[in-house]
């Protein structure tokens, strides 16, 4: 049983790698894990003891997950207490233990775990912080926090605040009830906003010595469970809601298989509820009796999570990509993390000067998300690695936009990306030419200047490893059409720098005559651009493409 658990925690993670764990020495392994537990156990202070949460919540989920995954990875090493618990618990006895949940990660494991169950219901996983409710002769007696699950904290001042939570209820009857206090949200739909950090807020509210009457009227109660009440869940949710408890009849239904458990899932993520949820939970209707329940994960109840809309991941390496400008775009290489069911092994970080600021170093974890619900977005740095390995990023000053017109040592991807855009849409818009085509030419030494292709033959393409008879044909008749492209569409292929609406028909003699203040006199020409366009014109290497040109027959040169 241990080791299926222990598979679904890696897939759960969104962070396979950890499924091979990672090289470490044990010296680096302990350095890491103590680096991790601390940082956890950081957050837990903020948190429990002050109602504050530096982290996202699902970011703090996965970093949880990560430590027990690298745990197991080095059992040798010494192994703490688990950080979660750390200042959660408080002085109160729990009656009845509040148990945890097994999260499935993923299709198979749902229909894994319904295989062979009966009375199955799904209810909203609701994101708020779990309290005890306590009962006499019908009327509020006592609120505690989850705490570590044994003991918690006595929240009954900031509870008798709570119009939520009933102070009388319609019978005189003692009872005992677990549930979810959350924060009100109007038409909240998870898959479009996420859960906007309301378990922070509320645990943040009721970490307060005092609670606003401002803030008290935005929390509701969630009943999920009366331990000592009826066998079945529906003769539970039907008396509680006569006695005032109605959202946990509204929010559960009884579900025969996993497609019906895949269609509540796929309901409530999409549609409008009044609170933030982060998956649901599938239950059992029988259950064990309440005074065995232990805080851990039982038997009888599992949550099938939402996919993160952010995901913890491992960075394993920095690369920089130059541009045909010059402009230097670091990018992240990470172990694969899933988003929105969308693997993502690569994200980019902008600039230069935000990776400096960021400092991302090989080890780091950081936190990621779709931008648009389509693009991988850097959102920041969430632990760094013990052992950092010093990178040298390429220097802003040797690459801008007249540099890197030949593959020379430190110039392959500015050439490159020179070779893509005179190919690409805006430039010459040739057929079957791509960046992966160039690279090829240019790694088998067949193009050393940008217009060297120029000359090629379909006999010498045949040649090369990944170009057959057909695929040859192809490229040589693609490049071919370049010489009959109009000499506007030339000038930025070859990279002329914006230059507004200003007259471009040529001959290129004209052009490269004019003098900065007859470039200003064109349309949408100031002084910046005006300098651009006479330093490509007067550029050596320019030059001598034009010189190619001329040689080659191509109209306007």
């Amino acid at each position: 049983m241990l080791p299926r658990l222990f598979l679904l925690l890696l897939t759960l993670t969104g962070l396979p790698a950890l499924a091979q764990c990672p090289d470490w020495p044990s010296a680096q392994a302990e350095r890491e894990l103590t680096a991790l537990r601390q940082q956890l156990e950081a957050w837990d202070t903020r948190y429990h003891q002050h109602g504050q949460s530096p982290v996202a919540d699902e970011l703090y989920d996965q970093s949880r997950q990560r430590l027990t995954s690298l745990q197991r990875c080095f059992p040798l090493l010494p192994v703490a207490a688990a950080p979660s618990l750390l200042g959660a618990r408080g002085p109160v006895p729990h009656p009845i233990a509040h148990t945890g949940v097994e999260k499935l990660p993923d299709d198979n494991a749902v229909q894994l775990w319904l295989k062979g169950r009966e009375g199955i219901w799904a209810q909203p996983k609701v994101d708020g912080v779990a309290v005890t409710l306590i009962y006499r002769k019908g009327r509020f007696h006592q609120a505690l926090s989850r705490g570590d699950g044994l003991h918690g904290q006595d929240w009954s001042a900031r509870a008798r605040q709570i119009a939520a939570i009933p102070k009388q209820l319609p019978q005189p009857v003692d009872l005992l009830l677990q549930g979810e206090l959350y924060q009100r949200l109007e038409q909240h739909i998870q898959a479009r906003s996420g859960s906007l950090n309301a378990r922070s807020r509320v645990a943040g509210w009721l970490a307060r010595k005092h609670l606003s009457a401002a803030e008290a009227a935005q929390i509701g109660l969630f009943v999920w469970d009366w331990p000592q009440g009826p066998a079945t869940l529906s003769e539970r949710l039907e008396q509680l809601a006569l006695l005032g408890f109605t959202e946990g009849a509204q929010y559960s239904r009884p579900v025969s298989g996993f497609s019906e458990a895949r269609h509540w899932r796929e309901h409530w993520y999409r549609s409008p509820l009044p609170f933030a949820s982060d998956g649901i939970i599938l239950r059992q209707s029988l259950r064990p009796a309440a005074e065995r329940w232990q805080a851990r994960a039982p038997h009888w109840i599992a949550a099938w999570k939402y996919p993160y809309a952010q995901a913890l991941a491992n960075v394993r390496q920095v690369r920089f990509r130059i541009g045909r400008t010059g402009r230097i775009s670091p990018l992240l290489d990470i172990d694969p993390v899933l988003l929105d069911d969308r693997q993502i092994r690569r994200v980019s970080v902008g600039s230069l000067q935000r990776w400096q600021a960021l400092d991302i170093l090989p080890g780091d974890q950081v936190a990621i998300s779709l931008a648009g619900l389509t693009l991988p977005r850097l959102d920041g740095v969430v632990l760094r690695s013990q052992q950092r390995q010093a990178i040298q990023a390429p220097a802003p000053e040797d690459f801008h936009a007249l540099s890197c017109w030949r593959p020379t040592p430190g110039c392959e991807g500015q050439f490159v990306a020179r070779l893509t855009w005179l190919s690409g849409k805006q430039g010459l818009h040739l057929d079957n030419v791509g960046e992966q085509t160039w690279a090829r030419l240019v790694a088998t030494g067949r193009i050393k200047g940008l217009l060297d292709w120029l000359t090629l033959d379909q006999a010498e393409l045949a040649t090369i490893a990944g170009f057959g008879a057909r695929s040859s044909l192809r490229l040589i008749e693609s490049l071919q059409q370049a010489r009959q492209r109009p000499f506007a569409r030339w000038l930025k292929a070859l990279g002329l720098p914006p230059s507004g609406s200003a007259e471009l028909n040529g001959p290129w003699q004209v052009l490269a005559s004019r003098n900065s203040l007859e470039w200003q006199d064109q349309a949408g020409v100031g002084p910046d651009r005006a300098a651009q366009l006479v330093a490509f014109f007067r550029d050596p290497q320019v030059l001598a493409l034009q010189a190619t040109l001329n040689q080659a027959g191509v109209n306007g040169f």
